[in-house]
């Protein structure tokens, strides 16, 4: 494991302290923020592959099943 250096400001300490779970440590709250950060952006690129079809006027309801 490595270590990530990063400059909190007095804000950020504030918004660690208050989004923290009982028990939960800062890295504890970051760790659970990227996650949060992940997920939204695995999101916003299925949203944006929805779009594409939606756009393309591709519609699978359309296609016979194959089983």
């Amino acid at each position: 494991m490595s270590t990530i250096a990063f400059r909190a400001t007095d804000a950020d300490r504030n918004l660690v302290q208050q989004l923290a779970e009982p028990g939960e440590t800062a890295s504890d709250v970051l760790r659970r923020a990227l996650r949060v950060l992940e997920r939204e952006r695995w999101h916003d690129e299925m949203q944006a592959a929805a779009d594409r079809i939606v756009t393309s006027g591709e519609n699978l309801a359309d296609e016979p099943d194959s089983w």
